[in-house]
C-alpha cells in the first residue's frame, strides 16, 4: 500500500510517519511524506498513491485546494484530512473525503482508516491467469493458498481450484501487500484464511493442513499476530 501525507509542519509528520510504521511494521507500506502540495501533485502523477493524508491549513496550497486537483486525476484514491479544526468537514464532501483526523493523531483513529483502505484494496484487487488455455480474472480476497508444483502452480480458493503455468515468486511478489505469507517453499498462504498454527503446520480454513519449515515458523507467527491486531480494530 502506497501512502503520502503533506503536512507543512515536521512535527505531524513524524508523528504520522511513526505510527503507520508501528502499525504496519511487518508489511510493506510505503509512506511518503510532503511539506506542500505540489511536490506531491508531480509525484502522484508520475506513480499514483493508495491514500493520502492531506492537512488542510497550509501557506502555498490549502489541503481542500490540493483534494481537488489530486480528485481531477483520481476519483478512487482515499483523501483523509488533518485538521484542528472540525467546521472545514462540509468542504471535504466536495472531494468526497474519506474521514478527517484532528491533530494530534490518535493510533486507534488512523488504524482504522488503514484498515478500511487495505480492505478496500484487497476486495477489489484481481490476479489475471490463465488456466487451461483460457485467462480467468481471480478476486484475491477468494483465494486460500498457491501451492507450487514443479513448472506450475495450482491456486486454491475455496471449492474450486486453477493451475496456471508459472513462478511462486512471482505470485509472491504480487501478493506481498494482500495478507499473504511463504510459509514453505512449496506454499504461499493468506493469512486471512488460517484457522490454527501447530507445531509445524498451518490448518486452513477448507480443512488442508499445510507444512511449514522450521525457519519460517517464529516469522509466520510473527506475521499472523501482527494481521490479527490490525484486523481486530
Amino acid at each position: 500500500m502506497r501512502v503520502a501525507v503533506c503536512d507543512d509542519e515536521e512535527v505531524f509528520q513524524a508523528q504520522i510517519r511513526n505510527l503507520i510504521d508501528k502499525i504496519y511494521n511487518s508489511m510493506d507500506v510505503i509512506v511518503d511524506v510532503f511539506s506542500d502540495g505540489k511536490r506531491l501533485l508531480e509525484r502522484f502523477d508520475a506513480n499514483p498513491y493508495d491514500v493520502l493524508f492531506l492537512d488542510i491549513e497550509m501557506p502555498a496550497m490549502d489541503g481542500i485546494t490540493l483534494a481537488k486537483k489530486l480528485r481531477q486525476r483520481s476519483e478512487n484514491v482515499f483523501i483523509v484530512f488533518l485538521t484542528s479544526h472540525v467546521e472545514y468537514a462540509l468542504e471535504g464532501y466536495e472531494v468526497n473525503a474519506l474521514r478527517y483526523l484532528t491533530k494530534p493523531i490518535r493510533e486507534d483513529k488512523l488504524r482504522e482508516v488503514l484498515k478500511y483502505v487495505m480492505n478496500k484494496n484487497t476486495a477489489k484487487r484481481m490476479l489475471m491467469i490463465k488456466s487451461e488455455g483460457e485467462e480467468l480474472r481471480v478476486n484475491v480476497s477468494d483465494v486460500l493458498y498457491l501451492e507450487a508444483q514443479n513448472q506450475y502452480v495450482m491456486i486454491y480458493l475455496q471449492g474450486e481450484e486453477h493451475l496456471v503455468r508459472a513462478n511462486m515468486v512471482d505470485f509472491e511478489e504480487q501478493l506481498r501487500n494482500d495478507g499473504f505469507f511463504r510459509i514453505h517453499r512449496s506454499y504461499l498462504i493468506s493469512l486471512s484464511k488460517v484457522k490454527r498454527i501447530g507445531k509445524s503446520e498451518v490448518l486452513m480454513d477448507n480443512g488442508a493442513r499445510l507444512p511449514v519449515s522450521r525457519n519460517n515458523l517464529k516469522p509466520l507467527k510473527e506475521a499472523l499476530y501482527s494481521f490479527v491486531e490490525n484486523e481486530a480494530f
